[in-house]
């Protein structure tokens, strides 16, 4: 970030003004500067979503991700201001979604269901499922399975950083919260979060190639669906079909490793 856009003072200097004097000013000047952000992420978080969620109420959600953001960095930690708001105004934004309950419940147990069945199905095999043994499992056939990824991953909130909530809304722990100092966490827990990591990286590794991609491309590198069917020569409601099936994939891992599967 350029030091310009803080007139005289570089970003560093201004965080740590920031937290000695909590000056409004200075808050102000922040949140004027990553407003992009929110409206960037908003506008990742929208592809795939139906026309009665608006654009201005993701942004609106963001903005208490941001100042959320802003009030719990702490930069004397070795983390960029920029990537750990990015997950707290996508988590802020998924938390108001899910407030609004707005997913049809057909489509919510629809995904429960395919969740559930990847789950018992690699505790019996060992292994990653392919969609054939996950729809043979489910009693359908594979394009009746494709059918109803695309049901789900047209309508329903599903990212990484709902992957990292583990268990009921008791029980919240995203991805955001594991970028956070651990200084105040007590060891069990500290020990627990580097374990969820682990299962995460492991999970990602032993996804089908072309997911693996897919959550590459665009959680690492950023790009959007259109992008990433570009990349990959294929279109993009395949791609959306494909980021939900990865999602899907790692939400079950992690019930697994609950449920001491793992």
């Amino acid at each position: 970030m350029e030091t310009s856009i803080f007139e005289e003072q570089t970003e560093d200097e201004l965080w740590k003004e920031y937290k000695k004097t909590k000056a409004p000013a200075i808050r102000d000047k922040i949140i004027r500067q990553y407003m992009p952000l929110v409206k960037y992420v908003a506008g990742k978080v929208s592809t795939g979503m139906p026309d009665s969620v608006e654009f201005d109420d993701l942004v609106g959600f963001g903005q208490f991700g941001l100042l959320d953001a802003i009030n719990k960095f702490d930069p004397d930690k070795n983390v960029k201001f920029k990537t750990y708001a990015v997950t707290r105004i996508r988590g802020a934004i998924f938390d108001e979604l899910r407030e609004l309950d707005w997913v049809p419940r057909s489509v919510r147990q629809k995904s429960r269901e395919i969740e559930d069945t990847i789950v018992e199905l690699e505790a019996r095999l060992g292994r990653t499922a392919s969609d054939s043994e996950i729809a043979k499992a489910m009693g359908v056939t594979e394009k009746e399975y494709q059918d109803a990824v695309m049901k789900v991953s047209g309508t329903s909130v599903l990212s990484l950083n709902d992957v990292w909530y583990s268990g009921d809304d008791s029980e919240h722990m995203s991805l955001a919260d594991s970028i956070e100092s651990p200084s105040s966490l007590n060891p069990d827990v500290i020990v627990e979060r580097e374990e969820v990591r682990k299962i995460i990286i492991q999970a990602i590794n032993e996804l089908p190639e072309n997911e693996k991609m897919v959550i590459v491309l665009y959680y690492h590198e950023d790009l959007t669906f259109k992008e990433i069917g570009q990349v990959l020569d294929v279109s993009e409601s395949r791609i959306s079909q494909l980021h939900t099936k990865a999602n899907l994939r790692l939400r079950a891992k992690l019930t697994s490793m609950r449920k001491g599967i793992f």
